[in-house]
């Protein structure tokens, strides 16, 4: 297990490719850890010139958990997020964010502007309450408690795939024994059901974030899933708005999740932007 002191909190990740190349950092959704990552992504991006690190955030993974601790918004993982970065020595990266993780990555490229060489935010948004909803069903599958893995297994990762097609769009293929072998892994590495309500509360205490992210200036991609029915595309839309120049893409068929059929031309970015350095 390789760990990080970071922000006096226990931080777990993984790092690809040679220390001295260019960073490009990952960071987490709500309630995922690390390994939702791809490690054939990351290895893809490593091999294209870059150093990859993906991280578990608080309250996930091989990171510290805040069973007994206060509250805390999405600026404390932001601060984790920085931390880390010092304890690797890594003094700017390309930061790549998904979901929750989009929102933490906005919120850095906006505070600390000299750390962030260009900012990706996939399938996230902006915490304006005017926005569109999650699917009711989707919502439900969200907020309902899955079985306790060690009184009924099966049940527990039957509702895991269930809820991985249900947000995974129409247009890749749907691989439900990487899911499942995922959702094994996962249970393997931690089991804290109260850390991703931890998370939802940072992210309802941290609020509308439109005003701060209309100060970043890193060259910003944006990408969304047409068929998203978690966080809907007027929530990228939005994002996309809010921040100067950034560069809008959105993906037919793609819906909560980042496919393997969007790796390449992610690699493919990170390239072009470090290019323009």
């Amino acid at each position: 297990m390789t760990t990080a002191h970071a922000n006096g909190i226990t931080v777990g990740y993984d790092s690809f490719g040679d220390e001295m190349l260019p960073a490009v950092l990952l960071i987490s959704g709500l309630g995922s850890q690390r390994i939702r990552w791809d490690g054939r992504f990351c290895r893809q991006v490593s091999a294209s010139g870059f150093r990859v690190i993906r991280f578990d955030n608080r309250d996930a993974g091989l990171s510290t958990h805040f069973t007994e601790a206060d509250a805390y918004t999405l600026d404390d993982m932001v601060a984790d997020t920085v931390g880390l970065m010092d304890a690797l020595g890594i003094s700017d990266a390309h930061v790549v964010g998904r979901s929750m993780g989009g929102m933490i990555a906005q919120l850095l490229a906006c505070d600390h502007p000299d750390r962030v060489l260009s900012l990706t935010s996939i399938m996230s948004s902006t915490g304006n309450a005017g926005l569109p909803k999650a699917a009711p069903d989707v919502m439900a599958m969200l907020m309902t408690p899955r079985p306790h893995p060690a009184i009924d297994h099966d049940g527990y990762v039957a509702a895991g795939i269930h809820f991985a097609r249900r947000i995974a769009g129409s247009g890749f293929p749907f691989d439900e024994n990487a899911h499942r072998a995922l959702i094994a892994e996962e249970l393997r590495r931690a089991y804290d059901p109260g850390g991703f309500a931890r998370q939802i509360a940072a992210i309802g205490a941290t609020g509308d974030i439109r005003h701060r992210i209309a100060r970043i200036q890193a060259p910003s991609l944006i990408v969304h899933g047409m068929d998203d029915p978690l966080i809907p595309v007027a929530c990228g839309e939005d994002t996309a708005t809010c921040i100067p120049g950034a560069e809008w893409l959105l993906i037919e068929g793609m819906g909560h999740d980042v496919p393997a059929g969007l790796w390449s031309p992610l690699a493919r970015h990170f390239a072009r932007s470090q290019e323009r350095l």
